[in-house]
């Protein structure tokens, strides 16, 4: 069972966490009174959103600017949450980078781009944040994709970065565990009011393709999937390890527009 004070006091480090996605995961684990560090590139809108994340309630927050392809600048990142807050409780590696568009068009600079922020990106957060984990038990988490599993056109460099992403994971969770670091990931759906869901449904009539695609037949809230970091993170997930969980409305199950199957009666 997960309390309202579930993370009171806890240090969480939070990269990508200035928008979208990882932003809804920063306000709710201040709603339970963590202290929350996010990160992303400009440092205007790092600050912006730690005043979000800190008008939740709760605990403190930080705002700081790094680019998660460059190792010393998250080691400073790392350091500045330390200080601030304590030992790392919890870690989630969201940052991500993505642009639609057929393989023949992506250069070899853009497939190395979404590749080097994705993927190395997130092993630079979970490397530099172990060395600074609170060695009691600490909780690292990866957001990752339907595209891991599931070929998807015009996102080739997505589908590579985002299955290394799920690999990462289960690698460092068998190597990790004896330091009492679970590690797990969380693959979300099509989620509202995202950049990615921007990129990848800039119409009206996409988005409504995308949202009938889906068995639940809507988008789904970033808050959806700060919970379910909340629940990876509590004593309630405590032999969960090396785990991806779902959080896309059954998107990974397949298409299931009305034109592509019977229409459910009852």
């Amino acid at each position: 069972m997960i309390t309202p004070d579930q993370f009171k006091d806890k240090s969480i480090l939070i990269s990508g966490g200035t928008s979208g996605i990882n932003l809804g995961i920063a306000k709710v684990f201040a709603g339970m009174g963590a202290n929350v560090a996010v990160f992303g590139r400009d440092p205007e809108k790092a600050k912006a959103a730690a005043a979000e994340v800190e008008a939740v309630g709760g605990g403190r927050s930080l705002g700081l600017a790094a680019d998660v392809r460059v190792p010393d600048a998250v080691g400073e990142v790392v350091n500045d949450t330390v200080t601030a807050f304590g030992p790392l409780d919890v870690v989630i590696a969201g940052a991500a980078g993505n642009f639609p568009a057929p393989a023949i068009d992506i250069s070899p600079k853009g497939f190395k781009t979404v590749v080097d922020i994705d993927l190395l990106g997130t092993y630079n957060v979970f490397r530099l944040g172990f060395d600074h984990r609170n060695k009691d038990g600490s909780s690292f988490i990866a957001i990752t994709a339907p595209q891991a599993v599931n070929p998807t056109l015009f996102q080739v460099h997505v589908c590579a970065a985002k299955a290394g992403i799920n690999m990462l994971v289960k690698s460092l969770a068998l190597e990790w565990g004896q330091a009492k670091v679970r590690v797990n990931g969380i693959s979300p759906g099509p989620i509202a009011n995202t950049e990615g869901m921007r990129r990848l449904a800039p119409t009206p009539e996409m988005e409504e393709r995308a949202r009938n695609s889906n068995p639940l037949k809507r988008y789904g809230e970033a808050e959806e999937i700060g919970h379910m970091a909340a629940f990876l993170s509590s004593p309630a997930a405590g032999y969960v390890n090396g785990t991806i969980l779902n959080c896309d409305g059954g998107t990974e199950l397949g298409d299931a527009s009305a034109d592509t199957q019977t229409s459910w009666r009852g």
